[in-house]
């Protein structure tokens, strides 16, 4: 352990980069409640996606690497917002009408459209909590209502009373006209309708901690701040927490940046440090437009969970985090043949290259063996040419290339060739398009056909890919690329593919002949 802590005072990998920021915060001011807190947040008016995904696997990321390098303990509290009013009836929920009834209330106190839990708000903290154990985050859930109603937050809300003017003075100036009109950071939880009203504060009582505001029928109310009879506003929200529950690190993304700075500016003027923050970028889709959910473009969680295991996704979370990246289908088999790369290369390394691998931030200490002997990619062009419909199929290609293997023996493997069953037919299968060989392609593949058929060696990958190289070479293609490229589009349909060789051994000998033949026939189109 001394080693791997040396090391990773050391380690360029940035979620030890991360920690080495928190760890001086906390060496300089050792955290009074006995932990480093690590706080996400998730907003409880739609269901689970992959931007929390990500933040909880990146902050995770971070804690791991924190407890490398330091013994203090370390706690991660996964916070709903749950005490929000509802705006607005999301448009993929039932029971839409009776939901609108229900507008302005709590989250908590909205119905459930599903019929399943005591409000709405209650449904999507379940969903949370379920779709955050089902990746197995070690976590402690935190209920904006729980916490308001039981008291946790009254003394910072009192502060937050008495210091009203200096909150008003950082939010106001980052408001248009007409809301700093009636902007009040409390927003008071009607007692006659339950609504939580956005109304100006016109009287304060900081010695009984109360406010005064006036209810839509105008009726002035005077209302304490604490108990959950109030709420307060995001922003100002944001930092009460942080500064009543001593959070020391929070991460986010590049959307709220604005809210951070104000958040960082409430804090002090609560008297108290903000956490140390980590601004993430958003993702785009395949054209580099910024993914939305309205919009339905990218690739959603469930999505890319369809053809590939969580990990990948894991992987594809850690890489670059303040990097804009591009999420759509393309970069699936990518991060899961170069998860499998990482896993592969573990076991052997030092420990200073073990904590740069993006295994060890995945799975800790505890990183599992590959059992990956066919790289996903082979295993899409492998059910692409076969025409495979079943992960029976599929095995049959396998074992004759991996004698040894077996569904049983090899888990990981069994449940990628189902994956790639599925994405072949899905996605590769609709957008595959074949073409004919121009006449030096057509010689050299002609070429390679006759040494297939010929062929008295083993199948084995190497001396195929060997043999398949001295053609494309014998025929003068330059780069040589262009020779494979040549290959995959008129033999797989598409402009990207394995090793050809790999490929050759896997298939079979016969069968790529028969491939081949077929497409300098035209009859794979």
């Amino acid at each position: 352990m001394p080693d791997l802590r040396d090391a990773a005072m050391h380690a360029k990998a940035w979620p030890f980069e991360e920690a080495r920021r928190l760890l001086k915060r906390v060496e300089q001011t050792p955290p009074e409640k006995g932990f480093v807190l690590f706080e996400t947040g998730y907003g409880p008016s739609g269901l689970p996606h992959i931007g929390t995904f990500g933040e909880v696997a990146r902050t995770t990321m971070v804690r791991r690497a924190f407890e490398v390098i330091s013994d203090i303990p370390t706690k991660l509290i996964c916070f709903s917002d749950d005490m929000d009013g509802l705006r607005k009836v999301p448009g993929n929920v039932p029971n839409q009408e009776a939901m609108a009834q229900d507008l302005h209330l709590p989250l908590t106190k909205v119905r459930d459209p599903f019929g399943t839990h005591e409000s709405f708000g209650a449904h999507n903290n379940a969903r949370l909590n379920a779709f955050l154990d089902s990746f197995g985050f070690e976590y402690e859930f935190a209920s904006s209502t729980a916490y308001y109603t039981a008291g946790r937050f009254d003394e910072m809300l009192l502060t937050a009373l008495e210091r009203f003017d200096k909150i008003m003075e950082i939010m106001l100036p980052t408001l248009g006209a007409e809301r700093r009109a009636t902007y009040s950071p409390f927003l008071p939880v009607s007692p006659k309708t339950g609504h939580v009203l956005q109304v100006p504060t016109l009287e304060r009582n900081v010695a009984q901690g109360t406010i005064v505001y006036e209810e839509p029928d105008g009726e002035r109310v005077e209302l304490p701040v604490t108990g959950g009879n109030v709420k307060m506003q995001w922003k100002p929200d944001w930092a009460m927490r942080w500064a009543a529950l001593g959070v020391d690190y929070e991460m986010s993304g590049k959307d709220l940046i604005d809210s951070v700075t104000q958040a960082t500016k409430i804090c002090r003027a609560l008297g108290k440090r903000p956490p140390e923050t980590l601004t993430y970028e958003l993702f785009n889709d395949e054209l580099g437009q910024k993914i939305s959910k309205s919009k339905g473009n990218g690739l959603s969680m469930e999505e890319w969970l369809t053809y590939a295991a969580p990990e990948s996704l894991q992987y594809f979370m850690y890489q670059k985090p303040k990097t804009a990246k591009r999420l759509y289908f393309d970069v699936i088999p990518k991060a899961v043949d170069e998860y499998h790369q990482q896993l592969r290369a573990y076991p052997d390394q030092e420990p200073a290259q073990k904590l740069a691998n993006p295994c060890f931030h995945i799975h800790g200490h505890n990183v599992p063996a590959s059992d990956m002997v066919v790289p996903f990619a082979m295993l899409l062009n492998l059910a692409s040419v076969s025409g495979a419909e079943d992960t029976e199929t599929m095995w049959g290609f396998i074992q004759r290339y991996a004698p040894e293997a077996a569904p049983a023996t090899h888990p990981h493997l069994d449940e990628a060739a189902g994956f790639a069953v599925r994405y072949y037919n899905d996605f590769v299968k609709p957008g595959k398009t074949y073409r004919a060989p121009d006449d030096r392609e057509r010689a050299a593949m002609e070429e390679l056909l006759g040494k297939l058929r010929t062929w008295e060696g083993a199948a084995d990958p190497e001396e195929l890919q060997s043999m398949v190289f001295a053609v494309g070479k014998a025929h003068g293609f330059e780069p040589l690329r262009d020779w494979f490229k040549a290959l995959y589009e008129v033999l797989l349909g598409a402009s990207q593919g394995p090793r050809f060789g790999g490929f050759i051994a896997l298939y079979g000998v016969d069968e790529s002949v028969a491939l081949i033949e077929a497409g300098l026939a035209g009859k794979l189109g």
